[in-house]
């Protein structure tokens, strides 16, 4: 690794930590910036999703104040977390690129729940139903975007946060906390298994530990602030804009 390298791969990495924190989708940075310096495919989504690790926990961290009162949704969803992340990057090393035909749909369908979601639960509140915790649907959807999580992960917080959003009747800031809460534990799940079960770039890896992290507490407190019509504009708009450069590329 040349020092231009290490330069790109750092910036990368603190970049992707705050968007994550915030919206979602920074691993579509860091990702391509692993690929474009010289490591194949395979070590370098398992060098992602392990350097990315500090970045997310982080950004929950960062989101603490929203996620107090959610200490039932958190322990719910984070078991179910864990199987669907290990079960993801189990899946990863036996098949590589199963998923990446339909991530691009997933993303948009996820962009439309959270777009949706003030009216869906305004027309909940209406019919005098209101959604706490979660039920099975959202511990169904969970799981499979964990596994999805664990595999490859482009653009998991957005999906994420759009199942939160229909399913849960809460502010979209709190939900965001969750959301970052319930990544945190998909990818560090992963990465504990991929430290141990394969090949994976420690340099690069430190370099994203370090830059993620930093930038997970700048998102975090960037997206803390932001307005809830603001905040899903920018989900939409990066969501979107990750979908399109799927399909295109």
């Amino acid at each position: 690794m040349t020092g231009l390298d290490a330069l790109v791969i750092s910036g990368a990495g603190f970049v992707a930590g705050a968007v994550n924190a915030a919206v979602g989708s920074g691993s579509l940075l860091t990702f391509p910036t692993l690929l474009a310096v010289g490591y194949p495919p395979v070590l370098a989504n398992v060098t992602n999703t392990v350097g990315l690790v500090p970045g997310s926990v982080s950004g929950a961290i960062g989101y603490r104040r929203e996620l107090a009162g959610q200490r039932r949704r958190i322990l719910q969803l984070v078991p179910v977390s864990v199987i669907g992340g290990l079960a993801g990057a189990m899946l990863l090393l036996a098949v590589p690129g199963l998923f990446r035909a339909v991530v691009p749909i997933l993303i948009l369908v996820a962009v439309a729940m959270v777009l949706l979601q003030p009216r869906i639960a305004r027309r909940r509140a209406a019919r005098g139903v209101v959604a706490e915790h979660p039920g099975p649907l959202l511990h169904g959807g969970v799981l499979l975007c964990a596994v999805y999580g664990g595999y490859f992960g482009a653009a998991m917080s957005v999906i994420v946060l759009g199942l939160l959003g229909i399913t849960l009747d809460d502010d979209i800031q709190r939900l965001n906390g969750l959301k970052n809460v319930i990544t945190a534990t998909v990818n560090g799940v992963a990465a504990v298994y991929f430290a141990f079960a394969t090949h994976v770039a420690w340099l690069a890896v430190v370099l994203l530990w370090v830059t993620s992290a930093l930038g997970g507490q700048v998102g975090a407190h960037v997206g803390r602030r932001m307005p809830a019509p603001v905040l899903r504009g920018a989900i939409a708009i990066v969501g979107t804009a990750v979908a399109i450069d799927l399909l295109v590329n």
